[in-house]
């Protein structure tokens, strides 16, 4: 008997979402997945075939592309930080819906061709630098892994990038949204040469795009 698929899934409002999609194509975990005290990492699922493990949004896009896990549950923010050349996104399930925004203090402008170089707080320095680099700006990336509005506020960095959902977390510490740079949504991954080398692989993206395309359709 082959090894078990390994499929990664973010902690958090992305495991709270993909649930019902997991148990629509018969991959129910077992109950320890859905609780948050739970000091386990790896689950079985209804399926022996395809086991869960339970990670860091972030860490879930590196687990596939090395090849620890064959497939993941990953925001195409953290595909395009990343940029691994063996992670392939087959599927937009369509979940995870937020945005990459640049947001600052609602009374500092946000003109960038007055400027050549910024400053901005965020962990994501890729698509930041890149953003910028568009619009003839060199980015000055201050990398932090949460708390991101605090930058802002104390005077760390002007801006942040950061994602945003409903901008609750801007608007209780005083900033607003001033440049979107990417609309956010949560893909299938997959290690690629796991997907030529097994083709359960294959068969696992079909199984969750079905499951997506029933949920779009109830």
């Amino acid at each position: 008997m082959s090894t078990p698929l390994t499929l990664a899934v973010p902690k958090g409002r992305i495991q709270a979402e993909a649930r019902p999609l997991l148990a629509a194509a018969g991959l129910a975990p077992e109950p320890a997945f859905d609780d948050p005290d739970s000091r386990k990492f790896l689950f079985a699922t209804a399926d022996p075939a395809v086991r869960l493990i339970r990670v860091r949004s972030f860490d879930a896009a590196t687990y596939v592309a090395f090849g620890a896990a064959e497939a993941g549950i990953v925001g195409n923010d953290v595909v395009q930080e990343f940029a691994y050349s063996e992670l392939y996104a087959p599927l937009d399930l369509g979940i995870g819906r937020c945005r990459l925004a640049v947001a600052g203090p609602p009374d500092r402008p946000f003109e960038l061709a007055r400027l050549s170089h910024l400053r901005v707080a965020t962990k994501y320095p890729r698509l930041t630098q890149a953003f910028l680099a568009d619009r003839g700006v060199q980015a000055e990336c201050i990398r932090l892994s949460g708390a991101m509005e605090l930058a802002a506020v104390l005077g760390l960095a002007p801006f942040i990038v950061d994602l945003v959902s409903t901008g609750r977390t801007l608007a209780e510490n005083g900033l607003v949204e001033h440049a979107l740079i990417l609309a956010v949504t949560s893909r299938v991954v997959v290690n690629r040469t796991a997907m030529k080398t097994r083709p359960e692989v294959a068969a696992l993206v079909r199984r969750l795009q079905s499951a997506s395309v029933r949920a779009e359709a109830a």
